[in-house]
């Protein structure tokens, strides 16, 4: 329970779903949570859900895809706690599902900007806080749409393909620097997002998952805190799919 005791975590998207149980469970292992997200009100609900179990966070509103935002949550991470050990960049939308020739310039550049921007934004200043420290872990969320192919999300699968050779470019980067990077692909888990995108008809997609069931967000967020651990020291640029063997079809 005190794996990451005094050790300073930034969550993005942790207003729900993933973004919400990976806060939790970071916090219940000791960590300090920064939560961040676009929607305060629910960031806020995140907050005092882990305050009710006993342990620390606050919450600073944020919009990755504005670099002034991401510059101003990391400055008053480092004012506050002075140091950041760990980051989890979460934060994502699925975009307007289109054919490919039907996708607009605005669904597109919002979603990239969202989605892989966002996390390059994160990660730019993460890095140059952790570099001081010579340490430092940075797990981004990809998904199986970053390992495959998916019809009528064009941007969506353009942008989580990004953040995989993004992920391998800077985890080769600060390898000798005493930095970790990874990234996650998660499948069909029971999110937020999945019911926009399935109109509340989730468990129709249960039936192409080899497992047979949605994932759970706090499956995925076991996984993110394995990454952010010394078990996984050897592991780096790597792109973890958490699928229920959805990318083994």
């Amino acid at each position: 329970m005190e794996e990451f005791k005094n050790k300073v975590i930034v969550i993005t998207g942790a207003a729900s779903g993933i973004g919400r149980a990976t806060a939790k469970l970071f916090a219940q292992s000791g960590a300090q949570v920064i939560v961040t997200d676009q929607d305060e009100k629910p960031g806020l609900e995140t907050v005092a859900q882990i305050k009710e179990m006993g342990g620390e966070a606050m919450f600073i509103k944020c919009n990755v895809s504005d670099e002034k935002d991401v510059q101003a949550l990391f400055s008053k991470t480092i004012q506050i706690y002075g140091r950041l050990d760990l980051a989890f960049n979460n934060a994502g939308i699925e975009g307007n599902p289109a054919l490919t020739g039907e996708c607009t310039s605005e669904n597109w550049s919002r979603t990239i900007a969202v989605d892989l921007t966002g996390v390059w934004l994160c990660m730019k200043y993460e890095l140059q806080e952790m570099e001081k420290r010579h340490q430092g872990k940075i797990v981004n969320c990809s998904s199986i749409a970053g390992l495959i192919g998916f019809e009528n999300l064009p941007a969506y699968v353009a942008s989580k393909h990004g953040v995989i050779g993004l992920t391998q470019t800077t985890a080769l980067e600060y390898a000798k620097k005493g930095i970790r990077v990874n990234a996650i692909c998660p499948g069909v888990i029971e999110t937020p997002m999945l019911t926009r995108f399935t109109q509340g008809q989730e468990e129709s997609m249960a039936k192409d998952v080899p497992m047979g069931r949605i994932g759970k967000p706090e499956e995925i967020a076991e996984a993110v805190l394995w990454l952010c651990s010394d078990k996984s020291s050897y592991v780096t640029g790597q792109s973890l799919a958490i699928d229920g063997g959805w990318t083994s079809k």
